[in-house]
């Protein structure tokens, strides 16, 4: 994996999906959450741009994701337009008209064609769309577009989310200097497969509509595609990059060589934000990084890794600071992949708990200790191959059950 030290001039920065010129963004309530709280962001370019976009897998999609497949298809948007507090997912025909409407709003306000639109939803699947709401509060939303909007905006699309997501940073291509920036937002019902809960990349880099295909993929697909909060795939998930091209200069290709380093930026803030999604799982204490080194191929290593991250029994002993090895083999054990149990090692927070499939004595205190620290990591050594992967993933804890059992509540 490219790492930030690789990449020429990298910091961080503040800002967000702002944070890359030629962006604006707003976070507006509609009323579309009890409370009051922001719960409807827009994210524009001040003209349209090259855009890439990548969708949930699952064969029950929500309403906006069908209209922003076909939206996106071009290559290119102008605005992103995100919801929290109701899905708009199982709701048949009036639900895409309901995302057309919400589409046309935000092309209303912008003076461009609704087809440039980009729409998301998040929140209660299956509950008819206040699109009315929306709609009425589309002028105010347009109205605050801000460069320094981007907090605002990512308060907007949380739902059980505890905080914020966002990110920036900054780095020298083909002598620019450009910046890539993003939020996100996800707690629960995270398993993405082809994307996050919902998140939004943006850069000022000229990158074509195939390199942000391109680079958006590629970065999905170590990062928001290595994520496990339940194993749960929602019906909304969806990723979105823009390019503003901003910091001007002739347009960057996949095969320029200034992509590269802009393709590098992307993954480490997709990266981030990844990482942020599961930090903050719904009830998580701890983020758990499960590494499987050593499969027969990388396949196999991510079935291995996924089957460990998702085991309910090891988040569990994870949450109650218990190295109980037996479920990670249990768990590999079951996955699917080549396995040898007498070549099986495993770690725990960098404990060695067993080897060539049989315990090893270790400290129990200090390996409780070790497993109270808010970031573990789990490593599995098949002793197969040289096929790894790496899937972030947290603990199962008595507050995830509360939030779920009370969600619609």
């Amino acid at each position: 994996m490219h790492e930030t030290s690789d990449i020429p001039g990298f910091a961080y920065a503040d800002g967000g999906v702002v944070a890359p010129l030629g962006f604006l963004a707003s976070g507006v309530s509609a009323g579309l959450k009890p409370d009051g709280r922001r719960d409807l962001a827009l994210v524009a370019a001040e003209t349209s741009v090259p855009a890439a976009a990548v969708f949930t897998t699952n064969k029950v999609v929500a309403a906006p994701v069908l209209i922003s497949r076909r939206h996106i298809s071009a290559g290119r948007a102008r605005a992103v337009v995100i919801n929290a507090g109701n899905a708009n997912a199982c709701t048949g025909p009036q639900g895409e008209a309901d995302a057309i409407a919400m589409a046309d709003a935000v092309a209303a306000g912008l003076g461009c064609n609704p087809h440039e639109v980009v729409v998301s939803s998040t929140g209660v699947i299956g509950v008819p769309m206040p699109v009315g709401k929306i709609v009425s509060a589309m002028p105010e939303a347009v109205a605050a577009l801000d460069r320094r909007g981007g907090d605002a905006a990512a308060a907007a699309i949380m739902t059980t989310d505890t905080v914020a997501k966002q990110t920036a940073v900054t780095l020298e291509a083909g002598g620019r200097r450009v910046s890539v920036g993003g939020m996100a937002k996800g707690s629960g019902m995270i398993a993405p497969n082809m994307a996050t809960m919902l998140a939004v990349l943006t850069t000022d880099a000229p990158l074509t509509s195939e390199a942000c295909d391109v680079a958006l993929r590629s970065a999905v697909d170590v990062t928001f595609n290595r994520i496990t909060v339940d194993s749960d795939t929602s019906t909304n998930d969806m990723c979105l990059l823009l390019a503003s091209g901003a910091v001007g200069g002739e347009p960057i290709s996949p095969s320029d060589p200034a992509f590269a380093d802009v393709a590098a930026a992307v993954l480490t803030v997709a990266r981030e934000l990844a990482r942020m999604v599961v930090r903050d799982g719904e009830g998580a204490t701890k983020l758990i990084a499960v590494t499987v080194i050593g499969a027969a191929s990388d396949v196999d290593a991510d079935v291995a890794a996924f089957a460990i991250a998702n085991s309910p029994l090891v988040k569990t002993a994870i949450f109650g600071g218990d190295a109980n090895w037996g479920r990670v083999a249990a768990a590999a054990g079951r996955s699917g992949c080549a396995l040898d149990p007498a070549s099986l090692d495993i770690r725990f927070a960098g404990i060695e708990v067993c080897t060539g499939g049989i315990a090893v004595a270790f400290d129990e205190d200090a390996a409780a200790e070790a497993l109270a620290q808010p970031d573990i990591d789990v490593e599995v050594d098949l002793h197969l191959g040289s096929g790894t992967a790496t899937v972030w993933t947290c603990d199962l804890t008595y507050e995830y059950v509360r939030i779920n059992g009370e969600y619609r509540s």
